[in-house]
């Protein structure tokens, strides 16, 4: 098989070779070409040292030379070229303590995470696979290399990325690696919360994010996650549900579209019904304020995994707002309040996850519940179209002509916008300069 890749790859590989070193593209690249897909990355593994790297290309950076990466540059395009390897001790279950550069490519191959990534190849020599990777290509199969409690052990992350190549590419993962991969489970404990966030929304945002519950059966989630054995714990004795709470958790992920954003929103929407779960008089399931609960929720468990500041905020925003409309059609006065609390360019963001969460529950009522998700649609387009005041900066008045018109500057003034603004979002008519400031000469005259 003759793998395509970019022409500067196989400019340094072939500048490797005729300086008389050993070079191939390895690992990623060389499993998506294999499988028909675009790799994301070109990275490159030879015998040269990093100095002798840096000696033949005119522009290097060190990007991690104690491991052997040098990164060669083409104008702004970088391709990483690391020598040839054999990791010391991980007594941290992280990164290896040391490392010894060799000029054996099996003794590199051999320490690499799965046989589907311990793959090498070059024009010269074709696809270099010591370890079946290309026989686990076939299968489908997820295995570690040589002995999968060592590769664990070794960077306990890579019980994560399992799952995750699991998800990305609808692989099984291997009975010995799967095994090992329950008795590690407790080392994620040492990998950082940056490392963890960074697997989970590769998972969740993968062809298959319902690979997260293989996690949670395989009790790594408990470790990561412990939130979602909540949730898969958690029946819904209720006739708007199919599945437990994780269960149709997962369904909504399936259902919304495959941004980091999304995917996390669906995922979390209902943390809260554990901690919120109650049985009525009829038997039935009520999780009653589980999103005012799942918004703290979320927040914390956002915070923890390092999640920035702006995705935090409109996830939870999301979780908060995913179940409105869920007792009726709102009239049209109550839903620009709700509007102009929420936001209008948030709108949007509402429908997806109410979409996705309507799609991952049971037929019941469904056609009442889609009615009323078709009457909020056009009523948001009403308002858009109307151009309806929703805001206190959308106000014919501000505080100016309140001051124009004698009254301070204060939390008095602050109060009266705010009425203003709710007077308005009753009547959009009364948006008016006028009519605005007659009622607030009413209010100074009774005051």
């Amino acid at each position: 098989m003759r793998i395509e890749m970019p022409e500067n790859a196989n400019r340094i590989i072939t500048t490797l070779e005729a300086a008389g070193y050993e070079a191939y593209i390895v690992g990623g690249c060389v499993r998506d070409a294999v499988l028909g897909r675009i790799p994301e990355d070109w990275d490159i593994t030879t015998s040269a040292r990093p100095e002798q790297v840096k000696a033949l290309f005119r522009r290097t950076l060190d990007t991690g030379l104690q491991h052997g990466t040098v990164t060669v540059m083409f104008g702004k395009e970088g391709y990483e070229v690391t020598t040839y390897r054999i990791d010391g001790e991980y007594t941290d279950h992280r990164r290896p303590d040391e490392v010894q550069f060799t000029s054996n490519l099996e003794e590199d191959l051999k320490r690499r995470d799965f046989t589907i990534n311990a793959m090498a190849y070059s024009h010269k020599d074709g696809i270099i696979d010591i370890f079946g990777g290309t026989e686990d290509l076939n299968n489908k199969i997820i295995r570690a290399v040589g002995v999968a409690a060592d590769r664990f052990d070794e960077d306990a992350l890579r019980i994560l990325r399992a799952i995750r190549f699991a998800g990305q590419l609808g692989f099984e993962i291997e009975r010995d690696t799967r095994a090992a991969m329950i008795v590690q489970a407790e080392h994620l404990m040492d990998i950082s919360a940056e490392r963890i966030r960074v697997e989970l929304v590769k998972l969740l945002t993968s062809a298959h994010p319902e690979k997260l519950i293989d996690a949670y059966v395989m009790g790594i989630t408990s470790f990561i996650l412990p939130e979602f054995d909540r949730m898969m714990e958690r029946p819904q004795n209720n006739p708007y549900h199919l599945y437990n709470v994780g269960v149709h958790s997962i369904e909504a992920v399936k259902a919304i579209e495959p941004t980091e954003v999304c995917r996390i929103a669906a995922l979390l929407h209902d943390v809260g019904k554990p901690d919120t779960h109650s049985i009525g008089e009829d038997g039935i399931d009520h999780f009653y304020g589980h999103a005012d609960v799942g918004e703290k929720l979320a927040t914390d468990i956002l915070k923890r995994l390092r999640f920035d500041n702006d995705t935090i905020k409109i996830v939870c925003k999301m979780i908060r707002w995913h179940d409105y409309g869920l007792s009726g059609l709102p009239s049209k006065k109550s839903f620009r309040k709700a509007l102009s609390e929420m936001g209008l360019d948030f709108f949007p963001m509402f429908l997806k996850i109410k979409k996705a969460d309507m799609a991952a529950q049971s037929d019941y009522r469904m056609e009442e519940r889609l009615q009323i998700l078709a009457g909020l649609e056009n009523m948001y387009e009403e308002v858009v179209n109307e151009g309806d005041c929703l805001t206190m900066k959308d106000l014919a008045v501000n505080g100016g002509d309140l001051i124009g018109i004698g009254m301070k500057p204060g939390e008095e003034m602050g109060q009266m916008l705010k009425y203003l603004l709710d007077k308005v979002l009753e009547e959009p008519d009364r948006n008016d300069k006028n009519i605005l400031l007659n009622m607030v000469n009413e209010y100074l005259k009774q005051n």
